[in-house]
């Protein structure tokens, strides 16, 4: 629900709790950044599309220029969700397929100097910022965890993101933090790969998390990619630091899926040395699969060694 707050004439907003995002497949510009329209008119392949980047929550989108060329790691304004902000150019769009006007931003300007310099004045406040609310929260006894801090550049608006196992009354925060800080307060509830995303951190693998540095596109991951990929199903074996199944998972899955598709299925029957034999395990990477026999015998055997005919498939000999 939206609640509106008037606080001695300064407004003050509590807006929705969002629900985790784990849980969805967010395009690019999806609640990130406001696109140029929702026409599905096709945008103007002479205009190069740039992949932009905000750097307090590390969410990228798709964005045009029509005045002038942009180099990687340009600052710019663009129009979010929460009003206009800076964002980075971190690189071109090769790739682009048939994108619409509705699926870019369309950038302002490019960032001066001065914006800039403001943006790294902005970090320093979201300092003190945080610390404040952390101690009203403790104060108020409220069952949440803040997770960050953010000024918004051309408007006058703080933005508290934080993590909650349930919904949270935070109608006498908000009071409080209008009162100090003279200006709109805007709090958000966000998931724990949200968390991460903006937070960052090193991984299992001993690199970065791949949400906060490779991409921030929270697809849904299942407990069937691990099993397609013969992976332990121990969850602190395929879980992250937020505690749900890897994000990797769902990078490598497709290359499991197209492999697993030209080898035989587990429990595929076949007779090889004039013997009933069942598949039992395959594995793409190493090459092999596992047979057993009916007399309890296990050998793993090439991949290579396995023919399919007639729609069967079968065990050539050496």
């Amino acid at each position: 629900m939206d609640n509106e707050i008037q606080h001695n004439g300064i407004h003050g907003d509590e807006f929705h709790q969002l629900e985790d995002s784990s849980y969805n497949d967010y395009s690019d510009t999806t609640g990130i950044a406001v696109p140029i329209g929702d026409s599905t008119e096709p945008l103007d392949p002479t205009l190069p599309v740039y992949r932009l980047r905000l750097p307090y929550s590390h969410e990228t989108f798709q964005a045009v220029f029509t005045t002038d060329l942009l180099s990687v790691g340009a600052m710019v304004i663009v129009p979010t969700r929460y009003g206009k902000d800076i964002a980075q150019i971190i690189g071109l769009v090769e790739n682009r397929g048939n994108l619409t006007i509705g699926e870019v931003v369309s950038i302002d300007r490019i960032a001066t100097s001065e914006d800039i310099e403001k943006a790294q004045q902005n970090k320093e406040k979201e300092k003190e910022a945080f610390t404040i609310c952390r101690e009203k929260i403790i104060s108020h006894r409220l069952d949440m965890k803040l997770v960050s801090v953010h000024y918004l550049l051309e408007e006058s608006k703080i933005l508290f993101f934080f993590t909650a196992e349930s919904r949270v009354d935070f109608r006498e925060l908000v009071k409080d933090l209008v009162s100090i800080f003279k200006t709109r307060i805007e709090l958000r509830q966000i998931g724990v790969r949200d968390e991460s995303r903006i937070v960052g951190g090193l991984g299992v693998c001993g690199r970065g998390y791949c949400c906060h540095t490779v991409s921030d596109k929270l697809k849904p991951v299942s407990i069937k990619m691990a099993k397609d990929q013969n992976l332990s199903l121990n969850s602190m074996k395929i879980s992250g630091p937020c505690g749900r199944l890897l994000c990797c998972l769902a990078y490598e899955h497709s290359f499991y899926n197209e492999v697993r598709r030209q080898l035989p299925q587990e429990g595929c029957k076949l007779i090889w040395q004039d013997a009933n034999w069942k598949v039992a395990e395959v594995d793409p990477v190493g090459g092999k699969i596992k047979v057993i026999c009916e007399d309890g015998r296990q050998v793993y055997v090439p991949v290579s060694r396995f023919e399919k005919q007639d729609g069967r498939w079968r065990l050539i000999d050496l």
